[in-house]
């Protein structure tokens, strides 16, 4: 992964899994990720899942993704072409949904604080950097095998191509 350029949302603190996918639907609607997508922050901000762009990227606040471990906060997000959620904090099993799920999250207060809804940003893993109007942030290192479960797109996808076959 190297440095990528995105459009940002933001949002603020304590925006919990109820928010990103409304729980209404969990049981109702499709798993089908295209389905999801549409109802993607729908309580939130109505505007996001007939806007939002592949490569885009979520700024938030202090604990997102608090409430329940429903995998469909992090599907949703994914199949709307979320890129990205940078925040202040993640609620614990959100952070691990999103790795999980192959969606890229950083902890990264100051940029949250100084970015707003539609500015362009760029990330960069390799020096763990991110980029605006001038300005630069650094965020922790994700360690490696985090970034190797994200570049294969999920913890799934990233153990069957690292299993040991019988024989082998």
């Amino acid at each position: 992964m190297t440095k990528t350029s995105h459009r940002v949302w933001k949002y603020g603190d304590k925006v919990n899994t109820d928010v990103i996918f409304p729980g209404k639907y969990t049981y109702t609607i499709s798993q089908d990720p295209a389905a999801l997508a549409r109802h993607a922050l729908e309580d939130l901000d109505p505007s996001f899942a007939a806007n939002a762009r592949p490569g885009d990227v979520i700024l938030a606040g202090r604990n997102w993704g608090n409430g329940s471990s429903r995998e469909q906060a992090v599907t949703c997000l994914l199949a709307a072409g979320v890129h990205a959620v940078i925040a202040a904090s993640f609620a614990r099993i959100y952070y691990r949904n999103a790795i999980n799920s192959g969606l890229l999250v950083i902890e990264c207060p100051p940029v949250v604080e100084s970015v707003e809804t539609g500015d362009l940003i760029e990330i960069d893993l390799e020096t763990t950097q991110i980029y605006h109007a001038g300005q630069t942030y650094e965020f922790p290192p994700l360690p490696q095998q985090v970034l190797d479960i994200l570049d294969a797109g999920g913890i799934i996808p990233y153990l069957q191509a690292n299993s040991i076959r019988d024989g082998e």
